[in-house]
């Protein structure tokens, strides 16, 4: 038997579906970041855009913060996706700057010596240019000189 009792030949009047989508997102990622500065107060961002899940992800990393972000799951539940360790990338960072700094400062250490040695050699064969322009000096076989003094009166 049919519903509609005024007019049992028709169909029955069905409402238009509302315009509104009342499916459950489970698209949806929350990205947590806590500083060890404040860690009873981490920040949370909810974005159901995968870009602009891994922007704010990789901000809060950069600020220091370590980042767990998650991927709900529907009914309360969140899966983890990845964690991203904040901290140790700042000091793995600083320590890479600190690394290049002492290799600059060896590297001008190093290059300050090249030039003294390089200053060095150039005198030593300056000064054996001077000698060998001079004209040689009588000596006996021993390496003695001739004249046992120089100065003083001819006695």
């Amino acid at each position: 038997m049919k519903r509609n009792k005024k007019h049992p030949d028709r169909a029955p009047h069905r409402r238009r579906a509302s315009a509104t989508d009342r499916t459950k997102n489970t698209k949806s990622f929350r990205v947590t970041g806590s500083w060890d500065k404040r860690p009873n107060r981490p920040a949370i961002k909810a974005t159901s855009d995968r870009h602009a899940r891994d922007r704010i992800a990789r901000e809060m990393r950069d600020q220091g913060a370590y980042v767990i972000v998650e991927q709900h799951r529907g009914h309360g539940e969140w899966g983890t996706l990845y964690e991203l360790d904040g901290p140790a990338l700042l000091t793995e960072r600083r320590r890479a700057v600190e690394e290049l700094r002492r290799q600059a400062v060896e590297e001008r250490r190093r290059a300050e010596q090249v030039g003294a040695a390089a200053e060095q050699s150039e005198r030593d064969r300056a000064g054996l240019a001077r000698l060998m322009v001079r004209p040689p000096v009588a000596r006996e076989q021993c390496g003695r000189r001739d004249a046992r003094h120089v100065t003083g009166g001819q006695r």
